[in-house]
């Protein structure tokens, strides 16, 4: 089913300091991870076409809940605190990522994660372990290598194919692009995967029904 979701209606709902704070457990989620400067904020702004729906700050304690941002009827974008700042004590450190794997090894409607890191400093252990989780989890993963125009074509295009052929190894749906919060690089691929998220959320139940007679 082809859907068009209008991101540029996405509003803010609420802060959680972990899952038991979430609204109930259904619908559909799309959850944004990366590392403290990754350009997460900058990214979900740029999607949405939102000055700021996402603060953007460099201060790590802004992302240390968990945001969750209405997108459409059942639709929503989790913002996932940012993790390897730092300059963060290691016991809050672990707090967060103890908070990020029960996200994502719990959360029933998540049906996609999208993990963002720097072009020029891709695939750092965590990154990578976040996708592990997911790909164990079922969750197909959109990677976006952010910051992209910092590199020239041929650099930013060599970087691109080498994460894709590394992503192979993670095995399940991993799909790598280049982004841009800044020129608009890749905002129209995002969107694209996105919408095939969230498109069994339109879906008419007796559709539904029917097959499962024809059946």
């Amino acid at each position: 089913m082809s859907v068009k979701i209008h991101y540029q209606n996405t509003h803010f709902i609420t802060s959680a300091p972990d899952i038991r704070h979430l609204p109930e457990d259904e619908g559909i989620e799309i959850a944004f991870a990366g590392r403290s400067n990754a350009g997460k904020s900058s990214a979900l702004n740029r999607l949405t076409n939102q000055r700021a729906l996402a603060k953007t700050s460099k201060t790590p304690g802004r992302t240390q809940l968990i945001n969750l941002f209405k997108v459409d009827e059942n639709c929503h974008i989790v913002d996932l605190p940012g993790y390897g700042f730092a300059q963060v004590p290691l016991e809050l450190k672990k707090k967060w990522q103890r908070s990020l794997g029960e996200y994502l090894q719990r959360r029933e409607c998540l049906k996609g994660l999208v993990v963002l890191m720097d072009i020029r400093h891709p695939m750092k252990d965590l990154d990578q372990q976040m996708i592990f989780w997911a790909v164990d989890s079922g969750i197909p993963v959109q990677v976006l290598l952010t910051k992209a125009d910092k590199l020239k074509s041929g650099a930013r295009k060599a970087a691109l194919l080498k994460i894709r052929k590394d992503a192979e190894g993670f095995g399940g749906d991993v799909n790598v692009e280049a982004f841009s919060s800044l020129k608009g690089i890749g905002v129209d691929q995002l969107r694209a995967r996105l919408d095939t998220w969230f498109a069994p959320a339109f879906e008419q139940p007796e559709q539904d029904d029917d097959a499962l007679e024809q059946e």
